[in-house]
């Protein structure tokens, strides 16, 4: 009987807790297009934030805007009563033939930690670019506003920080300004090979690059839609798993195409307005970004960004030619689709930031079998009220089917054929925030 009763409560309990939570909604609509605005006009104000720039004027260049985001990091950590950790991160580069390096210097980041309360060395991370360039990458003395690359993306990751800075999360939030990108990715390896140093576990970083424009150069004037563009596998497998993927499958099931499918879920919950676009690949064609350095390192990681990008104002002098404006200027960003890209980051950086430590060692078993066997190393926190279990068919992009099975380490799907599926658990939190999903992809051993 109390085996019985106790099933019951935990059927409720969850039930109870897989309900919407008022906690994101909140957040929603504190996001503030009007104070993104006015930190993409100070960012773009500084006339160009191009890497090798100025670095003591107060009012020009790359050194200007990273004091500025420190600032402004700082006050809200004053106004939260020191909830956040301000720093600067930096590499030294020097000068290479052949390179985008035109001289020595420091590629320097702004790191704001929030420590998490239960797991401070957990974290989920949120980045925009500090840097602009114009036509010419090596030239760091002309005009390079970046309004919407990517003074759009760091004014969000600002934003998201002033918002979530309001809450207490069990695992701890980190929001990154990035140098060196346009130059080669500089800034995000140097962090990425500095977590790994100090040991960070990271639960996914969102790359947020080019938040701002709905105007794209196809003709399209579109401000619901965004794209998640996400890695297939790790590029860290080794022999075993590229044998395993061969074998099975598992095509579409690395650690970070978990992630973006997890963003996804997470909008289309919350912000059904908004049209989330799934697309599986590392970055556009031939083109990159700061979620790379971390995905090298075996790290989750995505990029989060505009779908209609206008190349007019990527990467131009601002001039008029034939009739055409060019550059990367504030008239041509969208304030308000910019808060809602912002938006989706923030509620996915809570979700993740409340939810429990995803399970371990997830196996799965029924060859020549007419069910499904899973097992999972239980997590031994508190905080957790049990597991789910995620399946789809093997030509599905999202996971289609979930059950949720209590706090266990093992279960039987029946009737549920191993062969036509793919599989995977997330771990379930007593507030209802649930982990990312870690795929099967190793196998029982009998």
């Amino acid at each position: 009987m109390k085996t019985v009763l106790y099933t019951l409560l935990l059927f409720c309990s969850y039930n109870l807790f897989a309900q919407t939570d008022s906690k994101i909604y909140a957040i929603i609509d504190s996001i503030s297009s009007n104070r993104i605005e006015n930190d993409i006009r100070v960012l773009a104000n500084f006339g160009t934030r191009n890497t090798f720039s100025d670095t003591i004027s107060q009012t020009r260049g790359i050194g200007a805007a990273r004091r500025y985001i420190k600032g402004v990091f700082d006050k809200i950590s004053q106004d939260c009563k020191s909830c956040l950790e301000v720093t600067y991160q930096k590499d030294f580069v020097t000068k290479k033939e052949g390179t985008r390096i035109p001289k020595d210097a420091w590629i320097v980041n702004v790191v704001a930690i929030q420590k998490g309360t239960k797991y401070p060395n957990r974290f989920i991370i949120m980045t925009g670019d500090i840097d602009s360039r114009n036509s010419d990458t090596m030239d760091y003395e002309g005009d390079a506003p970046g309004a919407n690359d990517n003074a759009s993306g760091i004014a969000g990751t600002i934003e998201a920080a002033r918002v979530l800075s309001k809450y207490k999360f069990e695992n701890s939030i980190m929001y990154l300004g990035l140098s060196g990108e346009e130059q080669g990715l500089f800034g995000g390896k140097g962090l990425a090979e500095f977590a790994k140093k100090n040991n960070w576990e990271i639960i996914g970083v969102f790359n947020n690059d080019m938040i701002g424009n709905i105007e794209g150069q196809d003709g399209v004037i579109d401000n619901k839609t965004f794209r998640i563009f996400s890695e297939p596998n790790s590029p860290l497998e080794t022999e075993k798993d590229r044998n395993l993927r061969r074998n099975f499958g598992f095509e579409s099931d690395g650690n970070s195409r978990q992630l973006a499918r997890y963003v996804h879920k997470q909008t289309q919950t919350y912000m059904p307005e908004m049209n989330p676009m799934l697309v599986f690949r590392l970055d556009r064609f031939g083109r990159g970004g700061h979620h790379k350095p971390f995905t090298d390192m075996g790290y989750s990681a995505i990029r989060i960004m505009e779908a209609h990008e206008n190349y007019t104002r990527q990467h131009q002098n601002t001039r008029v030619e034939n009739g055409i404006k060019y550059g990367d200027v504030i008239e041509g960003v969208n304030f308000q689709y910019a808060a809602k890209i912002t938006a989706v980051n923030a509620i996915n950086l809570a979700s993740l930031a409340w939810a429990p430590p995803a399970p371990k060692n997830v196996l799965i078993g029924g060859i020549v079998e007419p069910n499904t066997k899973i097992k999972w190393d239980k997590e031994p926190s508190n905080s957790i009220l049990g597991y789910k279990i995620y399946w789809r068919l093997t030509t599905s992009p999202q996971w289609e089917f979930s059950r949720y099975v209590g706090n266990i380490d093992s279960f039987e799907l029946k009737g549920i054929v191993i062969d036509n599926y793919y599989f995977g658990v997330a771990s379930v939190g007593k507030n209802g925030f649930e982990s990312e999903v870690v795929f099967t992809k190793d196998i029982i051993k009998k």
